[in-house]
């Protein structure tokens, strides 16, 4: 047996996220991004029965950089993935990269009985839980 230290999500989750409105347009979506300086928009629930949102920098520069679109005429909730796939704070972070590679993903939120508590990434996973003492 491995005296490899387990390494959860919630040990490296970021907090370099902002909560936001599926009705906001990707124009203003840019700003929350430079002002805020985050990496992730997660987009709010709008009732109980609701799913959360997620949207990257990658999706509105496909999504509407690539497709020659006018970021003031586009809403997050025509672009945004939804419903996120979410982690568990405790899940281990080799599984947490298992599920990115096995569902194409790059960044989830850490939800804990449906709440959003911060969001990991590649970055995170690597760097803060690959090689710890």
């Amino acid at each position: 047996m491995s005296d490899r230290k387990v390494v959860r999500a919630k040990d490296v989750m970021a907090q370099d996220y902002a909560m936001v409105d599926g009705l906001t347009t990707i124009k203003d979506a840019i700003d929350i991004f430079k002002q805020k300086n985050v990496s992730v928009l997660l987009i709010n629930k709008r009732n109980n029965d609701d799913e959360y949102g997620i949207l990257l920098l990658s999706d509105i520069a496909k999504k509407v950089l690539a497709q020659d679109r006018a970021p003031e005429r586009v809403n997050i909730y025509e672009i945004m993935t939804k419903p996120v796939i979410g982690v568990d704070p405790q899940m281990d972070v080799r599984y947490c990269a298992r599920l990115f590679d096995n569902f194409g993903l790059a960044t989830a939120p850490v939800l804990d009985n449906g709440e959003v508590l911060g969001v990991v990434g590649y970055n995170q996973i690597v760097l803060d839980g690959l090689l710890t003492e």
